[in-house]
């Protein structure tokens, strides 16, 4: 393990006892490095017999710092050789002892897949959790928010991705199944580059000649393949995947030639290199590639509870049930200032249908009715779930009638007729058929949500509070590298990344905060 008590004469051990500030993350991984990773916490990780050559608590303060500067790993293996304050972190001392010089980068790489692959891959994260859980810095309030993590390979247009996955699957056979599959290729292609073919991209008919005939190989590997079962699993994988891109970008034109499809499949896949990547939209006008990044912070110590990570097309809906399970775990008593805050993407039917039923104060926005312009929304509109009516602006009410398996729609009010003899029927609706309105399968929490989110009390709670996710969120983007964009390929590598990188904020927090560890546990710093 790395040395507990270093010469007293140790150079960069006075030196940064003296000219780091005491609420400096070098300075509190020094005192507490092997209170939140001794050795025993990685016992799991590694076999029994024999020893890692570079102890874990090293390796772990090294990830740590890593993630907050936004490093690679040679980078990061480098700065740990080179600069005093990673070696008075880790307790390695100084260069003319017998302090650790340094280690190779793979030995992070290493340590990352050991963590993901184990049963507490989130280990680092939850024992920043603990510490401060410990010390009474968490309280009963939460704050969502979610923001782009942009993919870490380059975005595939259809003839590059059919080209990949049919090199993919080519690759990933061999013996005589890959000569059957050779054999069957007819458009002059071996697939060995990852280049372009080299073609006139000006002329229309050269481009779709270019789409029809590997898409007709693709589709001629996947008829060979057709029935054949005990395939290894990454030749299952691959083929997989080439269905995929195949069935998503092409359809028939005339005289059957395959061509590029004039629409956007809803769950397109944009690269063979991270098949899990996808298109996403932040808003209306601001797109992007790759992963969404979730989180909870409490608000008032401003340390981060929870993590998730989404493709880049999912809603912020998806993630939410995770990100407040401490909150909602059955076995503990919800408390009168439980509150969980988010803007109006958290404002959908079923998550405060999931607050309510916990008896958490909903301090999530929901977006007004909206109409066209001029026209009464629905709440000019009174619905009376209790007796299933809805009576319009007119006063004329008519009844809600069941709507049977819809995801969204458990009713819907027609005026009909009515509407054509009606004075406001030019301020209500322009359709032939009348005005209708529709009933959610969570109308009543929605109503109330709006009026409660009216109230001037309300209001200011919510901006004093809600805009202090949006700041945390700014210190885990701050570096582009490992931040704003992923360092990682895959779902699940990019969320195990992404989790350490808000442990090690949490950490860098905790330091400021003053967080020290006594014979009595964790506590702050009364100095």
């Amino acid at each position: 393990m790395a040395s507990q008590q270093l010469d007293l004469l140790d150079p960069v051990s006075r030196f940064c006892d003296e000219a780091l500030p005491a609420n400096s993350i070098f300075t509190f991984l020094h005192e507490h490095r092997e209170t939140l990773f001794p050795d025993g916490l990685f016992i799991d990780l590694f076999a029994a017999v024999g020893r890692r050559s570079v102890p874990p608590s090293v390796v772990a303060t090294v990830m740590v710092l890593q993630r907050l500067e936004g490093l690679s790993d040679r980078e990061a293996v480098d700065r740990f050789t080179f600069d005093a304050r990673w070696r008075y972190a880790a307790g390695v001392g100084g260069w003319d002892g017998a302090g650790r010089v340094g280690f190779a980068h793979t030995v992070l790489v290493d340590m990352r897949e050991r963590l993901r692959r184990s049963d507490r891959p989130d280990r680092i994260f939850q024992v920043a959790l603990d510490a401060a859980r410990a010390a009474g810095l968490l309280g009963r309030r939460r704050v969502l928010d979610s923001t782009p993590l942009y993919d870490a390979v380059a975005t595939m247009d259809t003839i590059t991705l059919i080209r990949s996955a049919i090199r993919g699957l080519l690759a990933a056979t061999d013996g005589d199944l890959a000569e059957r599959l050779r054999a069957v290729l007819s458009g002059g292609d071996d697939y060995s580059s990852t280049g372009k073919p080299v073609i006139d991209w000006d002329d229309r008919g050269a481009r779709d000649a270019l789409v029809d005939s590997r898409a007709r190989d693709g589709y001629a590997l996947l008829a060979v393949l057709d029935g054949l079962t005990d395939l290894p699993e990454p030749v299952g994988q691959a083929m997989r995947l080439l269905a995929t891109v195949l069935g998503q970008d092409l359809e028939a034109g005339e005289g059957g030639t395959l061509r590029i499809a004039r629409k956007v499949a809803p769950d397109r896949v944009i690269s063979t290199v991270d098949p899990e990547a996808r298109h996403g939209h932040k808003t209306n006008h601001r797109g992007f590639d790759g992963y969404k990044g979730h989180i909870a912070v409490d608000p008032d110590v401003e340390v981060i509870t929870a993590t998730a990570v989404t493709a880049g097309n999912a809603g912020d809906v998806e993630p939410v049930a995770g990100l407040i399970a401490d909150l909602t775990d059955t076995t503990t008593a919800t408390a009168d200032d439980t509150a969980v805050y988010g803007d109006a993407a958290y404002g959908a039917g079923e998550v405060l249908q999931q607050l309510d039923t916990a008896g958490i104060d909903i301090k999530t926005k929901v977006q007004p009715p909206v109409a066209p312009t001029g026209k009464f929304t629905k709440d000019r509109f009174e619905v009376n779930l209790r007796d299933a009516t809805v009576t319009c602006p007119n006063g004329l009410t008519v009844a809600i009638r069941p709507v049977k398996g819809h995801a969204r729609h458990a009713g819907k009010a027609d005026f009909g007729t009515a509407c054509a003899t009606c004075p406001l029927r030019g301020q209500c609706t322009d359709s032939k058929t009348g005005r209708s309105i529709t009933i959610g399968h969570h109308e009543a929490c929605l109503t109330a949500a709006r009026t409660r989110q009216q109230h001037p009390a309300w209001q200011a709670d919510y901006r004093a509070t809600r805009p202090k996710v949006e700041r945390k969120i700014a210190h885990l983007m701050r570096r582009r590298h490992g931040g704003r964009r992923a360092r990682m390929r895959g779902r699940h590598r990019v969320a195990a990344d992404f989790t350490l990188l808000a442990a090690a904020v949490n950490l860098a927090r905790l330091a400021t905060l003053g967080l020290t560890h006594t014979l009595h546990g964790w506590t702050l710093n009364p100095a």
